[in-house]
């Protein structure tokens, strides 16, 4: 089964509804992030089947999360999960892809000119140093460590009313604790992903 076929499906067993055309657009994100892999190991995750369910996957298991949205910046975003796939799936979503390794940098202005990524933006800079020119209606997160550095760091790109969500593991009770007062905690969701038996968390925060 080929990488588009195999993405087509897991996104209809999610649920979700995508553009015709980005099954085809999500597997040619791939096939770019294996190829810059070889040289520059942007990912530990190597095997094509794994990429597509711990990268495409499990990056658009927050979809729902952010419908409604016009501005999302993704925090530490690495090769650029979740917001490459956020970006491909819904193009009237403007993506800002930050992180501060200029090797990743690289490679994300890569994708989105070979992708065609016209609602895309990268920015190379320390997050809690960078100031963009207007706050985002969501703040996502799939990398960070520990759920306190998230906030104290990401919350001033977050538009009033604006969200923080933050991609987790095993629920992060011990982290909810240590969370400065600054933030309400709204919810923590059950993230479902095809064939992934890990757990999967989404914490949704929101400027108190």
């Amino acid at each position: 089964m080929n990488l588009e076929t195999t993405i087509a499906m897991g996104v209809s067993a999610m649920g979700l509804s995508v553009p015709p055309e980005a099954p085809a657009r999500l597997a040619a994100y791939l096939q770019l992030l294996e190829k810059w892999n070889r040289v520059q190991n942007l990912t530990a995750v190597r095997e094509p089947d794994q990429m597509v369910v711990l990268h495409i996957l499990d990056s658009l298991s927050v979809l729902p999360h952010v419908e409604g949205a016009r501005t999302l910046v993704d925090v530490g975003t690495g090769a650029g999960l979740p917001g490459i796939p956020l970006a491909i799936v819904r193009p009237a979503l403007a993506v800002t892809l930050l992180d501060s390794s200029h090797k990743k940098a690289s490679f994300l202005e890569q994708a989105k000119t070979e992708l065609g990524l016209a609602n895309v933006e990268v920015a190379c800079a320390r997050v809690e140093q960078w100031a963009p020119p207007a706050p985002f209606d969501v703040v996502v997160s799939r990398a960070f460590a520990e759920l306190g550095d998230f906030v104290t760091q990401s919350k001033h790109l977050a538009a009033p009313g604006g969200r923080l969500l933050a991609m987790k593991g095993i629920h992060p009770f011990d982290e909810i604790q240590r969370l400065p007062k600054t933030h309400t905690v709204e919810g923590v969701v059950e993230l479902s992903v095809p064939t992934l038996e890990a757990k999967r968390h989404l914490v949704l925060l929101k400027a108190a």
